[in-house]
């Protein structure tokens, strides 16, 4: 099992979860600057590989585990934990999602691949992506209320992604490509009913606040946009690609564990939501985006300034 110790919230810390596996005989490895989960995972040679972090750090790992067909064991040591909850853990009991690895049932589950690469949750791009850069960009710097502060900057944006998918022209501020279905709202990305329905489920908005989404159904999207890099954000974490953006689901490719308790009971995931309820600080800063967002409907032609500077880069170093 690798264990990614920058992730969640330190209850259990590292060292207790470290602790309780080792002494269920389970090998661990604890990351460090540098490593790569998913080559640590592929070396590994172990018919079960397993990873303890948060979202971002799990599609590695899922990686290495479907190409040498090995079982995949998640157990949720980060913030929001989307995979985990979806697969009807128990968020708050990463020392409990270890009995997987001893004694758990076993479930095959799709991936979805975007330009090789493997995703379990969604990729988004647009102003939700805006929102995953931005957050991280204030993180680095050691900013409070990262969210809120990202939050408000995506909402001044103006800018709109025109993209060609498969053969249709769209105009939006943010693509939404779903490893199958979701609910979805500005605060709660609400959870899958299922994880094996073989399809990618993808919406496309036209203002930041949802409240009339396009969606569209398949087993592979192609994503064609002009210019460079594009960025996007991959369950949950930064990345960045080169357009076309060619997707696909990849059904029942993955083999899971999970403790027999929650397989006994899958339904109880339903319920539960990706993020809590919005606090009073963040209702007021949607405010403000739905006011940028009724002034950016009226003039939708200004551009997005972040990749002004960029494009403005590119063509100096051209």
């Amino acid at each position: 099992m690798v264990v990614n110790p920058r992730s969640g919230d330190a209850s259990p810390s590292a060292e207790e979860l470290v602790a309780e596996a080792k002494r269920r005989q389970i090998d661990v490895h604890v990351l460090r600057e540098g490593d790569d989960p998913g080559e640590l995972a592929r070396r590994s040679g172990a018919e079960t590989v397993g990873i303890a972090g948060g979202d971002g750090s799990l599609a590695a790992v899922a990686a290495a585990a479907l190409e040498r067909d090995a079982a995949f064991v998640c157990v949720p040591f980060g913030t929001r934990n989307h995979f985990a909850r979806d697969l009807g853990l128990d968020r708050d009991d990463p020392l409990g999602a270890l009995d997987a690895f001893a004694s758990g049932s076993e479930r095959r589950l799709d991936v979805g691949r975007v330009n090789g690469r493997i995703f379990l949750n969604n990729v988004s791009l647009g102003v939700y992506a805006g929102l995953v850069h931005r957050r991280e960009h204030h993180r680095r710097r050691g900013e409070a209320l990262a969210r809120a502060r990202a939050l408000v900057a995506v909402a001044r944006r103006r800018h709109r992604i025109r993209a060609r998918v498969n053969d249709d022209d769209v105009l939006a501020r943010a693509i939404f490509v779903g490893n199958n279905c979701y609910e979805l709202d500005l605060f709660t990305l609400g959870a899958r009913p299922r994880l094996d329905e073989g399809r990618l489920f993808l919406w496309i908005a036209a203002g930041v606040l949802p409240t009339a989404w396009e969606e569209r159904t398949g087993t592979s999207f192609r994503l064609e946009l002009a210019g460079g890099r594009v960025r996007a954000a991959v369950d949950g974490e930064p990345h960045a690609f080169e357009p076309p953006l060619e997707f696909e689901s990849v059904p029942g490719a993955l083999r899971v564990r999970v403790p027999d308790r929650e397989a006994e009971d899958p339904t109880r995931r339903s319920a539960m939501h990706d993020n809590p309820e919005p606090t009073e600080q963040e209702q007021e800063q949607a405010h403000e985006g739905r006011q940028q967002e009724e002034e950016a409907m009226r003039y939708p032609e200004h551009h997005d300034p972040d990749e002004e500077r960029e494009r403005a880069h590119r063509d100096a170093e051209g």
